[in-house]
């Protein structure tokens, strides 16, 4: 078997990217490449099952978002979750926008980079991890599992799993590479991006280098709710000054067996949450402002992979990551009482050194028509933290400052490690089920910290999981699918040990070591229908969340503020209804309707509402690509529903968040080649209506989105 066959069979089964894009060779798909696209089912995925298979057949809900689309949109891979059924991003800005999935988001979604772990155990429950960490300009590929996938990832995947995948590598002797430069008139963002790939025979490399410097964007005049602008408005720390850099090195040791090393650096200056100034929002609104002046994140990850017959084995996979994150927090919060005048101020300043060791050792092994998929992972963060935070109360007599430095969370070690197993069975032709099951042992404990005098703590969660899968074929390009399983996750540092003046701020945290892992039992059952260029898609889904972590208030207050803290509430249920349709025509013409209602609901508290999410939301999508590929063209229309299910007196909006329609367009013009030089571009606007809204996400802590927001990137290849 030469070594290009081999790269096809490998990359799809054990480097988590598609045949189609191994068989391009590593290339990026120029528009002309994409002018009969296959459509979304049609697409290979690897995330929900470890193994190589079509959309249509995976016994799961997966989304895939492939570089012709994200090329498309000019924009970061977690921007374009907003335009799919079931996804969602929270946050707002180039640095801090946080995918969500069905209704949950932060530590209850898993992120993975390249098929491992990305997620630490020391970020606020609802806050998850950043994306950008990845580097958008090296990822080339995204699939997303819609609900639990405990049983191959491990805790957090409660919600559901996103893998940032990079570009696969050269499959033959070849250099080629991209030079891209991207404007956008929101914050005047300049992101510069140059790719570089090349093979020599065994040996393949890949590197890629990007740059983003982006202003605090402005938000336009208009109504929202209870909300009134009557000029644009500035959305203070909406911008970052970031980098990244990566590199991959692969050598083939034989045919059928690889060995590679990646790299992976970034790091972001003056980020933020983004706010906008209380005054304009309405009488005693709090200052909320949150700050991370510096974030550097470095990422080391070594691997072996093959397919051999070894007698317990057709496929190994062997890898292990190293990565560290230091980054510096700067929180400002003022918090106004009814007198004029009077409140608390507080401004904490928290640096958070971590470190993190894993790895992952996984089998597959083909017995007749049956798959078995198993190994075991494992993680240890290692945490250290140092805070400086001062309290100020005035309006009652001479002003009180109070200081202190004693760390909001203890230095601390959080370790996991499971073993899985998976298998995939066809009892009968048109029936494949895939039964899969994990033993997880976690452990968090704090370790000594200067200035902090507390005992050491200990707590250790263990946890089984188990899924069942199937997908039936009850007719030619018509599949039915249905699915049950059983989630964890298990609290991590910050829940657990953190004590002090919340950063979100209107609160002092207190901690709580006696938390139990949250665990999940996810049922749904779905339809594919594949008709030549006609496709369906639709799931009805229900996650109940058992052990539920929620903030709740305890009744006392420390330094005048009200008191909370982290404890399981009883039971939280997210249910509801995705369907996706669309057609995809020979002449270039193409066009897709999503619909999605979710529904999220406090079982144990009747009453109390939970929704982090949008109600409903239905998008609408024509594009042509012109035959020839010289020219494609598109419009996409958004539309998401009244949220009623609003925690009262915490936003400035009201009792409800307002429906809100967007609408974008799109186009994309190949230029005249220079000496096999490829030039595209691409033009993308945003929110064309110039209109006043913010995602449901950001609207208890109001940042809207920006105006009308105009796009450009020009793309070089060769």
């Amino acid at each position: 078997m030469g070594t290009s066959t081999f790269r096809s069979g490998l990359v799809a089964a054990a480097l988590l990217v598609s045949p189609i894009e191994a068989r391009s060779q590593g290339r990026d798909t120029t528009a002309r490449d994409t002018v009969r696209r296959a459509t979304p089912l049609s697409t290979v995925t690897v995330t929900a099952t470890r193994t190589a298979r079509r959309t249509f057949d995976t016994p799961q809900s997966i989304v895939v978002l492939d570089s012709a689309q994200l090329r498309e949109k000019i924009a970061p891979p977690i921007e374009l979750f907003r335009d799919v059924a079931g996804l969602d991003v929270s946050g707002v800005g180039s640095n801090q926008r946080r995918p969500e999935i069905r209704g949950l988001r932060g530590q209850r979604v898993l992120l993975l980079a390249d098929g491992l772990r990305l997620t630490n155990a020391r970020r606020q429950q609802d806050f998850g991890e950043l994306p950008a960490l990845a580097g958008d300009g090296a990822v080339s590929r995204v699939e997303v599992v819609r609900g639990p996938a405990s049983v191959l990832y491990g805790s957090d995947a409660i919600g559901g799993v996103i893998n940032l995948i990079s570009a696969p590598l050269p499959g033959s002797d070849d250099l080629h590479g991209s030079i891209a430069y991207r404007y956008g008139s929101a914050g005047k963002e300049s992101s510069p991006n140059v790719t570089l790939a090349g093979r020599r025979g065994r040996v393949a490399v890949r590197l890629n280098a990007g740059y983003r410097d982006a202003e605090a964007y402005r938000a336009p005049a208009g109504t929202f709710g209870n909300i009134t602008f009557d000029d644009d408005v500035r959305v203070h720390d909406s911008g970052v000054r970031d980098r990244s850099h990566d590199a991959t090195l692969s050598f083939d040791v034989s045919s059928a067996q690889e060995v590679y090393v990646r790299g992976a650096w970034y790091e972001a200056r003056r980020a933020g949450f983004g706010y906008v100034d209380p005054a304009l929002l309405g009488p005693n609104q709090p200052l909320i402002q949150i700050r991370y002046p510096a974030q550097d994140f470095a990422r080391y990850a070594v691997g072996y992979r093959g397919a051999a017959s070894l007698g317990i084995s057709d496929r190994f996979d062997v890898s292990g990551y190293t990565q560290r994150n230091e980054r510096e927090l700067d929180t400002r919060v003022f918090v106004p009482f009814s007198t004029p005048g009077a409140g608390v101020t507080s401004h904490s300043l928290n640096f958070t050194d971590l470190e993190t060791f894993g790895g992952r050792f996984e089998l597959a092994k083909a017995l007749g028509s049956h798959i078995v998929t198993y190994g075991i992972d494992w993680f240890r963060d290692r945490s250290r933290n140092t805070d400086t935070s001062t309290t100020r109360v005035t309006g009652f007599g001479p002003p009180s400052t109070r200081t202190n430095n004693v760390p909001l969370v203890p230095n601390a070690t959080f370790r996991q490690a499971g073993a899985f197993a998976q298998v995939e069975l066809r009892p009968v032709e048109r029936l494949t089920a895939v039964l899969g099951a994990r033993f997880q042992d976690v452990m968090a404990a704090t370790r000594p910290t200067p200035r902090l005098t507390a005992p050491l703590l200990e707590s250790r969660d263990r946890s089984t999981v188990w899924s069942a899968n199937a997908v039936y074929r009850l007719l030619q390009g018509v599949n039915v699918i249905g699915a049950v399983g059983r989630g964890f996750r298990s609290p991590n540092l910050v829940e657990r040990f953190f004590e002090g003046a919340a950063p979100e701020g209107g609160g002092f945290q207190r901690a709580n070591t006696d938390l139990d892992a949250e665990t999940s039992r996810n049922v749904e059952v779905g339809a594919r229908l594949q008709r030549r260029a006609w496709y369906l898609e639709s799931f009805i889904f229900r996650n109940d969340i058992y052990d539920a972590i929620r903030t709740v208030a305890t009744g006392d207050s420390v330094n005048r503020q009200p008191a909370f803290q982290n404890r399981n509430v009883g039971r939280l249920r997210i249910s509801g209804v995705e369907a996706t349709t669309g057609l995809q025509l020979v002449s270039g013409l193409h066009g897709s309707i999503s619909l999605t209602r979710l529904d999220g609901r406090n079982v144990s508290t009747p009453g109390s509402p939970i929704g982090d999410s949008y109600s409903s939301k239905a998008v609408a999508d024509v594009g042509y690509h012109q035959p020839g590929g010289v020219f494609s063209l598109g419009y996409t229309v958004r539309h998401q529903g009244e949220q009623k299910e609003v925690i009262v007196g915490t936003n400035p909006i009201g009792s409800v968040i307002p429906a809100f329609t967007t609408h974008s367009a799109r186009a994309q013009l190949r230029l005249p080649s220079v000496r096999q030089v490829h030039n595209h571009l691409s033009l993308v606007v945003d929110n064309i209506g110039d209109k006043l809204y913010a995602e449901f996400p950001n609207a208890s802590f109001f940042r809207p989105e920006p105006g009308r927001n105009v796009r450009l990137a020009l793309v070089s290849q060769f």
